[in-house]
């Protein structure tokens, strides 16, 4: 990707990987292993209805879709790693429009979706051989449905980004909000977010056009090179979300997505951008959604936020901290209003924040921070003295955030 440091570490795990995995493992056919059977290769697409099963792990070994009319059950415990590959090559499990997932873990056994050069074995929460802060390394998890987005020229449907155009089932959009692509429960996404090309790379769990009949809570995203979760418009809710490491974004939302995220954390790694990039609308639909209930930890390289092309929705409770002093970071370390649209839509109250709260640098002043009026709606707090963010209690124990500590600094 853009990232050198990326690039190396993707070369130096792919040969390990390959070598202590996919060797390790004699690339194993669908069913059958030489050693003990656990370890299952897919090579093509889901269209049937097939479960995953507990103790087990599955490889995925290209694009894997499930197409519409058939649903993928994941038990509890399951760990699903994708081969390294970017380009064509790039691994991930697309649930087409029309299709389902149930991946339904559990707080004491969760789904665990990383790359072969993983050592990882069912029962685990933490690698035995990779940093959190490997990116790239296969693709990660996207969930097409059928409910509205506002796409430009007002189509109905659009290819999703990081699938090639040929696949047709990276097709997302329609009409009916109510959708039901099945249900995430207690699953951690890590090391994705691998190059299909240039600037195009897969998001550690992408949304395209999901709807309300879907269920997503408990996830964990870790060290995906690209942004940890996007929505691209839909219905969907999402509830209780972690993002640690993210390369680009932490939470990104585009194309009108009308739903609402509550309880979420993310953590800014060495290359993150913005922890939230806030887009507006594309066509003539110009539905909002809610972020609430969040806590975000910053760096010397992150920003808050970035609100662009007229952005809309409402922003409350979400406590800021460990950023950097804008003056001194060429303006990183600021939540921004970019473009005239974004500065309407603020002007109008269809870009709305509440309750914001933050720990700032030494010497540094709200107003340098939250800009074009955003101001009003923050307050300086101590480090801890913090009365909104997230109730971190939701991603104790079965998140590898939580058993590494990084959330001890959190309230």
């Amino acid at each position: 990707m853009k990232k050198f440091n990326s690039l190396l570490i993707l070369f130096a795990v792919t040969v390990i990987g390959f070598t202590s995995c996919i060797e390790g493992n004699d690339k194993p056919t669908p069913g059958t292993d030489p050693e003990d059977g656990n370890n299952i290769l897919i090579t093509s697409n889901i269209s049937s209805n097939t479960t995953w099963e507990t103790g087990k792990t599955y490889i995925l070994g290209g694009r894997i879709s499930v197409t519409s009319g058939n649903t993928l059950t994941i038990q509890p415990g399951v760990i699903v790693k994708g081969e390294v590959g970017t380009g064509s090559n790039a691994t991930a499990l697309i649930i087409a429009r029309g299709a389902k997932i149930e991946a339904q873990g559990t707080a004491t056994s969760p789904i665990i979706f990383t790359t072969v050069a993983d050592e990882i074995k069912p029962g685990e929460i933490v690698s035995p051989n990779l940093e959190p802060n490997l990116t790239g390394l296969w693709g990660g998890v996207l969930i097409l449905g059928n409910a509205k987005g506002s796409f430009a020229g007002d189509v109905t449907e659009i290819q999703i980004e990081g699938i090639p155009p040929s696949d047709t089932n990276g097709l997302y959009g329609g009409t009916n909000d109510a959708d039901n692509s099945g249900s995430l429960k207690y699953v951690s996404i890590r090391h994705g977010g691998a190059n299909i090309g240039e600037g195009n790379e897969i998001n550690g769990l992408t949304l395209g056009a999901v709807g309300s009949g879907t269920v997503i809570e408990n996830i964990e995203v870790i060290g995906n090179q690209d942004d940890g979760i996007e929505w691209f418009g839909g219905t969907v809710n999402v509830k209780n979300a972690l993002v640690w490491n993210p390369g680009d974004d932490g939470m990104d939302t585009d194309q009108a997505w009308a739903g609402t995220l509550d309880n979420f954390i993310v953590i800014a790694g060495s290359e993150t951008d913005h922890t939230l990039e806030i887009d507006g609308p594309e066509g003539s639909a110009l539905a909002g959604h809610t972020l609430k209930n969040g806590s975000i930890k910053g760096n010397d390289v992150a920003e808050f936020g970035d609100f662009r092309d007229g952005a809309r929705g409402t922003f409350e409770n979400i406590y800021f901290f460990g950023f950097a002093d804008p003056a001194t970071t060429d303006g990183r370390g600021d939540l921004s209003l970019s473009g005239d649209k974004t500065l309407a839509t603020f002007a109008e109250g269809t870009l709305k924040f509440m309750n914001l709260e933050a720990t700032l640098a030494e010497g540094v002043t709200l107003e340098t921070v939250f800009k074009a009026g955003t101001v009003e709606f923050a307050m300086a707090v101590e480090a801890g003295a913090n009365t909104v963010g997230a109730d971190k209690s939701a991603f104790a124990n079965w998140t590898w955030a939580s058993v590494a500590g990084q959330l001890a600094d959190f309230k």
